[in-house]
């Protein structure tokens, strides 16, 4: 009987934030604002406010047009694999949905601080809580994990941050939030194989 692939859980959820965009662009345009905000993306006044908590899960797995999608499911899908690999199943996923929701809870709360609004949506939170959680793990491993290393991944996040804070429309604060919650959670949920030794 064939083992399931050690990134199994890794393309499923990439795969579920393809199908739901596919199904969402058929049905509306997934560049409009009011169109993403009745599907679940993340508004601080319909949370805050009005109890519509579930948006910070839901933001996560919505897509501004096919580019914003694209860059998410690349980044994920080739990063995501290392990471599953070290965690396992189900780490993997307890650090990608907590990351996302990290990064989604920090944006929320600094656009309540700061009387800002706007509608966000989009993985990256989630993604960039991946590549938070790989650098720890390269840091643990002498500063390489495979063929990644950690001055490579910490050079990737920060040049994302550095575009991020320079251009318009982005949701920063969910970005900062995810890679730190990632960073964190895999200094609990991360355990070397010789560690038990």
């Amino acid at each position: 009987m064939k083992s399931k692939p050690y990134d199994i859980c890794n393309k499923i959820i990439v795969a579920a934030n393809i199908l739901i965009f596919l199904v969402l662009d058929l049905t509306g345009d997934t560049e409009s604002i009011v169109f993403m905000y009745d599907h679940g993306a993340m508004l601080p006044e319909a949370v805050w406010y009005g109890g519509e908590w579930y948006r910070l899960i839901s933001c996560m797995f919505l897509h501004f047009g096919i580019h914003h999608l694209a860059n998410n499911m690349l980044i994920l899908f080739f990063l995501g694999e290392y990471l599953e690999r070290s965690l396992g199943h189900i780490k993997y996923v307890l650090l990608y949905l907590c990351s996302g929701f990290g990064g989604s809870l920090l944006s929320l709360f600094y656009m309540m601080k700061n009387q800002e609004s706007a509608v966000s949506a989009g993985a990256s939170g989630a993604v960039f809580g991946v590549i938070g959680a790989l650098i720890f793990i390269a840091l643990r491993n002498k500063g390489k994990l495979g063929d990644l290393t950690s001055k490579r991944l910490a050079f990737m996040a920060a040049l994302s941050l550095y575009h991020g804070f320079t251009a318009s429309g982005v949701d920063n604060m969910a970005h900062v939030g995810g890679i730190v919650c990632g960073f964190l959670l895999s200094g609990i949920l991360y355990r070397k194989k010789n560690d038990s030794d």
